[in-house]
């Protein structure tokens, strides 16, 4: 099979997939904190627009996409599925090897899915300002352009070790109208104590998140938006694998394996939720791997117990694989999977069995990143290169075994603003090694 690439525009879906709808056994619900308790969601009126708490606590299977939503969606998706023809031939393996590319939304990266649906519910309530963390900074690109694109001012608090290490995420945010400020920062309760202590913290997801939050709290005309974690973010992304669904099997395939990367856990859901319902409701046997770094191991290293989404514990108690709320991760570069908590839904399903984790070294992630742009030609970002290191490994297995495997992968964002990781990492070397 040669190299293409399928995208037409009837693989757009006009709903999203609710895999809530379709799980025997539900997870653990969020408490509050104060009370120990299974959450009242109008606790989270203060923080969230309400229809986003409607969708976070649905179990409708399929809920519609609005139009305006529709409408912006369609200058980017549906993204391409493309055959990694080149990638086959390199790693001399019988697996077919088809990657969706998030990475040709205007910010970049699948994160543009579900910052358009928050901007979009934030305007028709009337918010002026949404408040976010961002780590990499892609999170933080795609809610900035969904603002502007909806009429609402963005504050972005962007973890330190990124804010330093991609100066052109920050200036993409400012081109876009946002406020970007370094986290942890002064100009909150919640940062302030690193701040002070160590004015150059290399801070974390959760310290962020705190400091957006506490934003919010102060200042009711605004709203926070996250970009990960929770189930309606979640279930925005599952654009990406009901396309990936309609774009197989318009060529008669369907994947023996789906693999991403995870930090909080949207683009590993976006791509396997859709394919996981077929083992759920169809009884398929995809195998789904979920890929992490080795020095931020929250499926592979964590603990599933209550747990605050936020170091300053101003979040709701959430059941998640966690390392722990105080944990502050190395500054590593593919900075969108430094967090210490997982999703709540890809918790229970790595729990229950129906998703596998395993995690890699920073530089056998890069290897594996130059390895594909050698081949395919498409820089990834150094979060989805997990997903590519896992794949690679799996291309091998079938190779040595002669299976003729159908892999599936999220290429969930493009590697450009992170030239200066690539070259401290031996982009200019002229080694092109395979990971085995």
């Amino acid at each position: 099979m040669e190299r293409f690439s399928t995208r037409k525009k009837e693989h757009l879906p006009t709903h999203f997939y609710n895999i809530k709808a379709d799980l025997a056994v539900q997870p653990k619900p969020p408490l509050d904190p104060r009370s120990g308790q299974a959450l009242d969601p109008s606790a989270l009126q203060a923080i969230f627009p309400r229809a986003f708490i409607d969708q976070e606590i649905s179990r409708e299977r399929y809920l519609p996409i609005p139009t305006a939503v529709l409408e912006a969606y369609a200058q980017f998706r549906p993204t391409p599925l493309i055959y990694a023809a080149e990638l086959k031939k390199k790693l001399q393996t019988p697996a077919h090897i088809f990657y969706k590319f998030e990475g040709v939304s205007p910010t970049g990266s699948h994160k543009s899915n579900t910052a358009l649906m928050q901007a979009y519910l934030a305007a028709e309530e009337g918010v002026n300002t949404l408040v976010t963390e961002t780590g990499a900074g892609q999170w933080g690109s795609a809610l900035a352009y969904a603002g502007s694109r909806f009429g609402i001012s963005t504050r972005v608090f962007m973890v330190r070790a990124s804010y330093r290490q991609k100066p052109g995420r920050r200036t993409l945010m400012s081109l876009f109208g946002a406020q970007v400020e370094e986290s942890p920062g002064p100009n909150t309760e919640s940062g302030r104590g690193y701040f002070l202590k160590n004015a150059d913290h290399p801070g974390s997801l959760g310290i962020a998140i705190s400091e957006a939050v506490e934003t919010v709290l102060n200042n009711p005309a605004s709203k926070y938006a996250l970009g990960s974690v929770l189930d309606s973010v979640l279930l925005h992304q599952t654009v990406i694998g009901l396309e990936a669904e309609k774009q197989l099997s318009e060529i008669g395939m369907e994947p023996d394996t789906v693999i991403g990367c995870v930090g909080g856990g949207s683009n590993f859901a976006g791509i396997s939720f859709p394919f996981i319902r077929k083992n759920l409701v169809e009884g398929k046997k995809i195998d789904f791997i979920a890929v992490e770094p080795e020095v931020c191991p929250t499926l592979t290293g964590g603990e599933l117990r209550y747990d605050h989404g936020d170091s300053a514990g101003l979040t709701p108690l959430l059941y998640m694989y966690t390392l722990g709320r105080d944990f502050i991760p190395p500054p590593i570069h593919a900075g969108g999977l430094r967090y210490h908590g997982m999703a709540p839904l890809v918790s229970h399903l790595a729990a229950t069995g129906q998703v596998r984790a395993c995690s890699y070294s920073q530089s056998a992630v890069f290897a594996a990143a130059k390895t594909f742009y050698v081949s395919e030609g498409v820089l990834p970002a150094p979060e989805s290169a997990h997903a590519i290191a896992a794949v690679i490994e799996a291309a091998n297995q079938a190779a040595r075994t002669g299976e003729e495997k159908i892999i599936l992968f999220n290429l969930s964002g493009h590697g450009f603003f992170d030239i200066g990781a690539y070259e401290s990492n031996g982009g200019a070397s002229s080694s092109t090694a395979v990971p085995a």
